[in-house]
């Protein structure tokens, strides 16, 4: 007889999934325990295997699209040439767009009574229309194009020291005229000579769905922008003495990387500030204390953000944090992260060191009340013993939640960090 296998619920949050692989085609016999189909999950892609054996008679959701948890995602006979013409898959149907209802107008009574103000919404995307007949003809040709120009043209051009190339002729065909050159530009070495021109109009787009993690991005992140009472406090570190004990401790064959001194700093300064170290729930409107220093650190993957944790992180020296976190980070890209080592955590680090910006400020991850933003190492002048000399700098920026964290629990905290990366030596003991 035929039955149905649905989507099945990869992780605590998921809701959606998307099919990113189909190990088995229509017809395959499927073993109990064979690896049937990868899933991307709003965390990770997730292998899963078949819990009954049967043959795989129909794909109902195919490669690249999503389904909801529970919803049929394939048909399977216990016999390979059973009849499913008549079969109705068991599980749930995506749920169907509601119609849109006019209301009717109120009561003219009730005209008086206030009423709520529209939330505030995203303007709807309305694409631009199309540019009919565009001219993608543009003043400056290829450099290497000998420009079309009047006899004329040619000679005024040559003897004002002008680059014919530069401008767009009005005569027949492009020609370029004398009447032209008042637009063209001198003759030099480095011209605005165009080497290539576009070849669709302009407004042209494609769309692209959302993958099931990048929608879990976007719904947590504009919650807690939108809920939580951000403020941010800036603090520039010397990193001259990092970058010392760095090549210090890579002389001697131990590679670890500018992230893990902050790490274990935030780590140790953690423990000393516990308002820091917490969090709060929106339900009970309260707050948090987490009891562990747990540190979620942001890492980017193609499908989006992921934050593995670094649990305990205050009772780890600095190799075994440069250990763990390579390993984390190499297993969220590979999507082969366990449920527990993404979800929960008491405090995010955020580095966008390695692509050299200056500063930024990142968005808090709740119900975490911190995120701390980890700007590049930039040269900088400073004053060392009443003279100007060159140094390093490191900018840290920390997002706090104003209804957990005050302004001077903020302040302390960002100094005690201060404090260890000026002075590493501090992190290896």
């Amino acid at each position: 007889m035929p039955f149905t296998v649905t989507m099945p619920k990869l992780s605590p949050t998921m809701e959606e999934g998307t099919i990113a692989k189909w190990h088995k085609k229509v017809g395959d016999h499927v073993k109990s325990g064979d690896l049937l189909v990868e899933v991307a999950t709003d965390k990770a892609t997730v292998e899963y295997n078949a819990l009954d054996e049967g043959y795989l008679r129909k794909i109902l959701i195919k490669e690249g699209a999503h389904a909801t948890v529970n919803q049929p995602i394939a048909i399977f006979t216990l016999q390979p040439s059973e009849n499913i013409d008549q079969y109705q898959p068991e599980g749930i149907s995506p749920a169907p767009v509601p119609e849109k209802k006019v209301a009717a107008p109120a009561p003219a009574l009730a005209a008086h009574k206030p009423t709520p103000a529209p939330a505030i919404a995203q303007p709807a995307f309305v694409p631009e229309p199309p540019i009919e007949n565009y001219d993608f003809e543009f003043p400056a040709g290829p450099a290497n194009k000998r420009s079309v120009a009047s006899p004329l043209a040619k000679k005024l051009a040559k003897e004002k020291g002008l680059d014919l190339t530069s401008v767009k002729g009005s005569g027949p065909n492009g020609r370029v005229t004398s009447r032209d050159l008042d637009l063209a530009q001198p003759s030099q070495p480095i011209s605005f000579a165009r080497r290539e021109v576009p070849t669709i109009a302009p407004g042209t787009f494609e769309e692209i769905p959302l993958t099931p993690m990048r929608k879990v991005i976007g719904a947590r992140l504009q919650q807690s922008k939108g809920s939580i009472p951000h403020f941010y406090v800036r603090q520039e570190i010397d990193a001259e003495p990092l970058i010392q004990i760095r090549e210090q401790l890579k002389s001697g064959g131990l590679n670890v990387t500018f992230n893990d001194f902050i790490v274990r700093a935030c780590a140790l300064a953690l423990r000393a500030h516990p308002r820091i170290n917490s969090g709060f729930n929106s339900v009970n409107q309260s707050i948090i204390l987490f009891k562990t220093v747990d540190i979620s650190i942001a890492v980017s993957i193609e499908a989006g953000l992921i934050t593995p944790i670094l649990r305990h992180a205050d009772y780890k020296n600095l190799g075994e944090i440069s250990v763990e976190v390579k390993e984390l980070a190499a297993r969220a890209k590979a999507g082969k992260l366990l449920p527990e080592e993404y979800k929960g955590g008491s405090f995010t680090i955020s580095n966008l060191g390695m692509y050299g910006i200056s500063d930024f400020v990142a968005v808090i991850n709740p119900p975490q009340s911190c995120i701390l933003a980890v700007a590049g190492i930039e040269d900088t002048v400073r004053l060392k013993n009443g003279l100007a000399a060159l140094g390093k700098k490191l900018n840290l920026t920390l997002a706090a939640d104003h209804r957990v964290v005050d302004g001077a629990d903020a302040a302390k905290f960002l100094k005690d960090v201060q404090k260890y990366l000026e002075n590493p030596s501090l992190l290896l003991v």
